[in-house]
């Protein structure tokens, strides 16, 4: 075995792991009578996600051809099951294996949005309805060769920059997490900033320190072309997250005169999405400002829901579609390594392949998942019932509870 396949693999377990972590840091953020149905999501998304990866999702849709629908949207019996790349021995399974852990846990970040009152099998309909039309095409246009990652179309030319996913990954989900939010409306009970205060901090730190360790594996997994730009990508994925976590902490600080164990935790995940699309082309300087940015403005982003009347439970348009928009964007002005951002005497081509890939990213991810999200709700019903919501989810669904003590 190479050692690239073996550093790919290795990368792989750890991305996997990141969805349990997700599951945690949801799971601790929610009201204890909802937690199993809190993390249930989340697994529910690791199973059906993997088998429609391998089914069509890696080598289909997600593997773009000739001719402009297979451009747009592959070709789903292509390789369908794998028939054929089953027999390959150049480590292609390998790499298969670390898009299908982009795939779950992209498709499990959407699930915060409407915790305490969503069903299960219905969320999975829509998870495998979404995850086809957006993520599956979607990531085969940023990294497959497709207008994103080659510069085709209104980006005249200049491809967009997104090393690991602040496009098709977080903003994409932030998006999506808008939509069903807006599609379900408000919970009946924990709307409010005094209701929401999560049941188990432990587990939300837990969480967070997950998915901080598996996310070496998700930016250095796509691997740098050289030792160099691999270890680049590495440190930016320490620093980035480290600042934002202290840049959410002080602005926490002024807005509420104390700073907390979970605004910390929010942090480093402000932080980890705002480094993902810029982790190999900008300077270990410029990482520490970007996190701090990035968990500055996010600190003020989750309170826009309240502002604004949307129910995104677990702030995942605060965190995801605000810092990814965040990491992208900057890539315009401080881009060094692979491009140049206007700070490095680039034009202003760059910039403009940044924002207007990440608002149609974000704007298609938006339109399927209000769509797909409504045609649900109205036929079998996304949302549980009232009642059920009121008394907590967790006995009514799955038939257990998070904390079952006597």
């Amino acid at each position: 075995m190479s050692l690239d396949l073996a550093w790919l693999l290795l990368c792989t377990a750890l991305v996997i792991f990141m969805t349990p972590g997700l599951a945690f840091f949801y799971g601790g953020l929610v009201k204890s009578k909802s937690v199993v149905s809190m993390m249930m999501l989340s697994f529910g998304s690791l199973g059906l996600v993997t088998v429609l990866w391998v089914l069509y999702g890696a080598t289909g849709i997600g593997a773009l051809g000739d001719g402009p629908i297979s451009q747009f949207f592959g070709n789903p019996f292509q390789d369908f099951g794998l028939t054929e790349s089953v027999t390959a021995d150049d480590g292609t399974l390998g790499g298969i294996a670390f898009g299908a852990s982009f795939a779950i846990i992209t498709v499990a970040l959407i699930s915060g949005a409407i915790a305490d009152r969503a069903r299960f099998f219905p969320w999975l309909l829509f998870a495998g309805i979404w995850a086809t039309l957006v993520y599956f095409p979607g990531q085969a246009w940023v990294w497959g060769g497709g207008w994103i990652g080659s510069g085709d179309g209104i980006l005249n030319g200049v491809p967009a920059l997104d090393w690991a996913g602040g496009t098709v990954v977080h903003q994409a989900s932030g998006a999506a997490a808008l939509a069903l939010a807006l599609v379900l409306g408000r919970r009946k009970v924990g709307f409010s900033k005094e209701e929401s205060a999560p049941h188990n901090v432990p587990l939300v730190l837990i969480g967070a320190s997950i998915l901080w360790f598996g996310w070496f594996g998700f930016n250095t997994g796509a691997y740098g072309a050289d030792e160099a730009q691999t270890s680049l990508i590495f440190i930016n994925t320490l620093i980035a997250p480290a600042a934002a976590m202290l840049g959410w902490l002080v602005v926490e600080h002024f807005k509420e005169g104390k700073a907390t164990a979970v605004g910390g935790a929010s942090g480093i995940v402000a932080g980890l999405v705002a480094i993902t699309p810029a982790c190999a082309h900008i300077t270990p300087l410029w990482a520490i400002g970007l996190g701090a940015i990035a968990g500055a403005i996010c600190a003020f982003a989750v309170d826009l829901k309240f502002k604004w009347g949307f129910d995104d439970t677990l702030d995942v348009v605060g965190i995801h579609l605000v810092a990814g928009f965040v990491g992208c964007i900057s890539l315009g002005f401080i881009a060094k390594y692979d491009a140049e951002g206007l700070f490095y005497g680039g034009g202003a081509g760059q910039l403009w392949s940044q924002f207007s890939s990440s608002v149609i990213m974000i704007a298609w991810a938006f339109a399927v998942a209000y769509v797909a999200g409504t045609v649900i709700e109205k036929t079998i019903g996304l949302r549980a019932k009232e009642e059920d919501e009121v008394a907590g989810i967790d006995q009514v669904l799955h038939g257990s509870e998070g904390y079952a003590l006597d």
